[in-house]
């Protein structure tokens, strides 16, 4: 037990420091320049040198234990900073999956009706293609075109969209897509599939999350450095690199999340109807009927 515990304090120092400080380190930094150079002089190096050699001085001068404080209040800074950005990635993850507040409704609703159109048109221009070229008679060049529209059509939205964001409607459109093909409401039938999952899938299924999580927190550092943008403008173009590569690993988790989300329900909804009693079959997508009494089940009449 002594071994263990000392492992997940080597562990936990390790995120700790990862998470938390060094990036607080970072920001608290990027602060100082920024008090120092302000909007006038934001890429003055010059001055910037001037600043770090000033501070390293003075730093010098002070006695040991004078130093030693400073150090402390210089951790407990960039730890503060790390704590406060920590909290701020549940609000980056709403932002990125749509689910935004009641003030910002007018801006949800125009901007899900634009995505809802343009799905809908490309899905037209699909079927008007397929009507056009009879797949007894098509071509591999109008394959090819129908192939293309398809994935225009995927890449936009898997279903119809409800979601002001794509990471929402990928998310959304497992939920949809259980529904309509499987008869599952997925927001009570989850939670009793996620029972029966095999750990090797319960495994890959954690792994996308957390992933999405990790990026929600490399995002949530944007946050800081947009504020102190106000200031030193070079900290919002900080702020927008860091901002950009956490959407972007957010999106690659989603589509790996929604993708594994969807592919257990295809593999293992058998399993739940049968742990269910719903049916004795043991292999097989379940069918429309059966996922709708699974969800007359565990909805319990609510």
């Amino acid at each position: 037990m002594e071994n263990f515990f000392q492992e997940l304090g080597k562990k936990l120092a390790e995120k700790w420091v990862s998470l938390l400080l060094l990036p607080g380190l970072l920001f608290v930094a990027a602060a100082r320049a920024g008090a120092a150079l302000s909007q006038r002089d934001a890429v003055d190096h010059e001055l910037l040198l001037r600043t770090a050699s000033d501070t390293m001085a003075a730093l010098a001068r002070m006695p040991v234990t004078s130093r030693v404080v400073a150090a402390v209040g210089l951790l407990l800074a960039a730890a503060g900073v790390g704590l406060a950005v920590q909290a701020l990635a549940g609000v980056t993850q709403r932002i990125w999956l749509g689910a935004w507040p009641r003030p910002f409704a007018p801006v949800r609703r125009r901007l899900v009706a634009r995505r809802f159109r343009r799905w809908h048109q490309e899905v037209a221009r699909r079927r008007e293609l397929e009507r056009s070229h009879p797949g007894e008679s098509r071509s591999r060049e109008q394959q090819s075109r129908i192939n293309a529209a398809a994935d225009r059509i995927n890449r936009l939205a898997l279903a119809e969209p409800a979601r002001p964001t794509w990471m929402g409607d990928r998310i959304q459109a497992v939920e949809q897509v259980a529904l309509h093909r499987s008869g599952l409401d997925l927001a009570f039938a989850w939670p009793r599939l996620w029972l029966v999952l095999p750990d090797t899938v319960r495994g890959e299924i954690t792994a996308a999350h957390a992933g999405f999580a990790r990026a929600a927190a490399i995002g949530s550092w944007a946050w800081p450095y947009f504020f102190l943008g106000a200031v030193w403008w070079p900290a919002a173009l900080i702020g927008a690199v860091i901002g950009t590569t956490g959407w972007a690993r957010a999106r690659a988790a989603v589509s790996d999340l929604s993708a594994l989300s969807e592919a257990a329900v295809d593999l293992h909804a058998r399993t739940l109807a049968t742990a269910l009693g719903i049916s004795a079959d043991a292999t097989g997508p379940i069918t429309i009927a059966e996922g709708e009494r699974i969800t007359a089940l565990v909805r319990k009449g609510r």
